[in-house]
């Protein structure tokens, strides 16, 4: 069986790239050959014979728009010229014009802009008219896209919920999480002092992109007001933010931690007690399943995708992620209770080696073969 994957990513250090780098080394150990239509490919996969990468610049690019316009032709063109010459062709959402056998959907544009919270409705600016155009012609490529597969694979029950509602037939979705490394991820401790952090107090953690409102730090923060004793680390690029000034305006800022982008996040899920992220919109929150897997207990909310592994015995699922009240309470409690917390975090473990990146990659190299012999 040769395999072909088109996306922009296939790399270790990164989301959708990291599902991408399981799935061609689950694929490489079956003895599959892959092809690797990217922008970005992890070097140990450069460097195997088996992989042949052919490249697709848009690097130059200034906006994600014009780099996903520009990767879209470029895929999309060549698939016509060497799809053929592939058992399957896997893509991303509207990464490829050309109809695939697997499209995985990480996102789905069209039910963020449904939302209250899309930037678009928050900033009156060229930014936020930007962010319209960007999130509307994804809408419309995607379907399409969609429409085009003959297997869509949603990274979460709430992609699947949204795939239906814009008309992708039931029959055509299968539900395959994203994972998490367990390795890199787990239990332990860390020097909190080293790490920038106080020592001896209640300590939250968020891992998140800032410069926007979609992960929702705002109602975190408004929540931090009412737990007077629990500290918050944040973890996201500071530049552009405007949640320090926030944090100073509701007089939480000498409680609250901003580290900046950080790449040693599995070392500041160690440093901490619980971690939360009410995320406004998310796909399959890979963050919460290293946080899980980091033996963290979890406060989400139902509108982060991933959610649904998140049980009362390891955490909380928001049902509304505006809900000041409801997230302070739930942040108290965990913050007041150690013992419950390492309960929690024991149960947060388990749940999250269920779902290893391993795991992972052989449920898509079946689906392959799968499809492979119809």
């Amino acid at each position: 069986m040769k395999i072909c994957i088109v996306t922009r990513s296939v790399i270790e250090g990164d989301g959708q790239g990291r599902a991408n780098y399981e799935i061609a080394r689950e694929a490489l150990r079956r003895g599959y050959p892959v092809t690797l239509v990217a922008t970005d490919v992890a070097p140990d996969l450069q460097q195997d014979p088996r992989i042949d990468w052919v490249y697709i610049p848009v690097e130059r690019y200034p906006t994600q728009l014009l780099s996903s316009l520009v990767f879209s032709r470029k895929s999309s063109d060549w698939l016509r010229e060497h799809g053929r010459e592939f058992d399957i062709v896997q893509a991303y959402g509207a990464v490829t014009s050309v109809g695939v056998d697997v499209n995985t959907v990480q996102f789905v544009h069209s039910a963020w802009m449904k939302s209250p919270s899309h930037i678009s409705r928050v900033r009156r600016d060229l930014y936020g008219v930007y962010q319209w155009l960007y999130t509307a012609l994804n809408a419309y490529w995607e379907k399409r896209a969609f429409d085009r597969s003959r297997s869509i694979v949603a990274v979460s029950g709430k992609i699947k919920g949204d795939l239906l509602d814009i008309g992708v037939r039931s029959e055509k979705i299968r539900v395959i999480l994203n994972g998490a490394d367990l390795d890199q991820f787990s239990p332990g401790e860390r020097d909190r002092r080293a790490l920038g952090l106080p020592p001896d107090v209640p300590l939250a953690l968020f891992v998140g992109d800032i410069r926007t409102n979609r992960k929702n730090l705002d109602t975190v923060l408004r929540a931090l007001v009412g737990v007077p004793d629990l500290h918050l680390a944040v973890g996201g690029s500071i530049a552009g933010s405007p949640y320090p000034a926030l944090a100073e305006r509701l007089g939480v800022s000498d409680r609250v931690h901003f580290l900046d982008f950080r790449r040693d996040v599995a070392d500041l899920m160690k440093a901490a007690d619980l971690f939360v992220f009410p995320s406004r919109y998310e796909a399959c929150t890979l963050v919460l399943l290293e946080a899980m897997a980091s033996g963290l207990p979890a406060i989400t909310a139902i509108s982060a995708g991933g959610s649904e592994i998140v049980t009362p015995d390891c955490g909380v699922v928001l049902t509304d992620s505006e809900d000041v009240g409801a997230l302070t309470r739930a942040m108290a409690e965990l913050a007041r209770d150690p013992e419950r917390r390492e309960r929690m975090g024991r149960r947060a473990r388990e749940i999250a080696e269920q779902h290893s990146w391993t795991g992972k990659a052989r449920d898509y190299v079946d689906l392959f073969e799968e499809l492979a012999k119809c």
